[in-house]
């Protein structure tokens, strides 16, 4: 058994983990404000069972992708041994709603246990920092590994296989979308708290002001045209305004919100985009190519009271 929990570890990528009674024992589930798909769970009463652990928030879109990997595992190992949760840990307020969360998971068909970690309790007792993060936990109750991020999707199926007691296999990876490329833009943020990518001569800080596209936009970067309001999480349009990003991707998503059906009139070089809608809170596509490149999206927004978190490239 000891051999298997090397080997489960080294899969894992994790060097000092030796299966040892004195591995690292997991924090508990706490903090926990609403679970769906099951009662509560504590890791104490899971002792026995191999515990997948899976931090997320339903607007990442690393998250979704890794999504149908996650619910893959829980459907073909559920009754071998192996107990799938997932830890909703909000990046953005919207994103405590439970009607939101409870939405997001009848969009992604998501049937394992799911724990609302609205206060990030749970999140801090793990010691985590990614969405996504998994962690994996043997029927001892000790904790063998970890992943963050998408991809390598063999290696924990495997390790999962052996602490089952099942034979290795290499069922192949699993995406819901593809993974960014070489150089790819990172996330933009738009509110002040963690803001990153901004362009504008204005500033940046919390406050209402009217801001003007610059003439030249460097790469990764974004600006504010018209009338918008800064908040702590996010840029909220106060009339007709525009958003302008310069990025390398062949995918872009926006994490945006609005009270009522808002259409948003994109273009990616000067090309006319499908029509968005936004509608409630949450990720939606605004480009989809396959050409991992350099472009500049123009997003005009016709009305006020749309709220734009964050932006996201694959």
């Amino acid at each position: 058994m000891k051999k298997l929990l090397v080997l489960a570890c080294w899969l894992l990528g994790i060097a000092t983990c030796s299966g040892h009674p004195s591995s690292p024992v997991p924090a508990e589930f706490t903090g926990i404000t609403q679970w769906f798909n099951s009662p509560p769970l504590t890791m104490a009463g899971l002792r026995g069972k191999v515990v997948l652990v899976d931090f997320w928030a339903y607007s990442c879109i690393n998250c979704i992708r890794a999504m149908p990997h996650v619910e893959h595992l829980y459907e073909t190992y559920k009754d071998k041994g192996l107990v799938v949760v997932g830890v909703h840990s909000p990046e953005f307020d919207f994103e405590q709603d439970p009607a939101n969360v409870r939405a997001a998971m009848e969009r992604m068909r998501i049937t394992y246990p799911v724990a609302m970690d609205n206060h990030l309790d749970t999140w801090r007792a793990w010691h985590n920092a990614f969405w996504p993060a998994e962690y994996l936990v043997d029927a001892n109750g000790r904790l063998i590994g970890h992943h963050y991020g998408e991809g390598d999707y063999d290696r924990m199926e495997n390790a999962i296989r052996l602490l089952l007691g099942m034979d290795m296999s290499t069922p192949g990876p699993r995406s819901d979308g593809v993974a960014p490329g070489p150089g790819d833009t990172p996330e933009l943020h738009l509110g002040s708290d963690s803001q990153h990518g901004f362009g504008n001569l204005e500033s940046g800080r919390e406050g209402v002001r009217r801001f003007t596209i610059p003439p030249r936009l460097a790469l990764h970067h974004f600006a504010l045209g018209g009338p918008w309001e800064i908040t702590r999480e996010c840029a909220r349009s106060m009339g007709q305004t525009e958003l302008h990003i310069r990025f390398k991707a062949a995918r872009l998503y926006v994490v945006a919100s609005a009270r009522a059906p808002t259409p948003l009139d994109v273009q990616v070089d000067g090309k006319p985009q499908p029509a968005v809608i936004v509608q409630g809170s949450r990720l939606y596509t605004l480009f989809d190519s396959h050409d991992d490149a350099e472009h500049v999206l123009v997003l005009r927004i016709r009305t006020s009271d749309v709220r734009v978190y964050s932006v996201t490239f694959g």
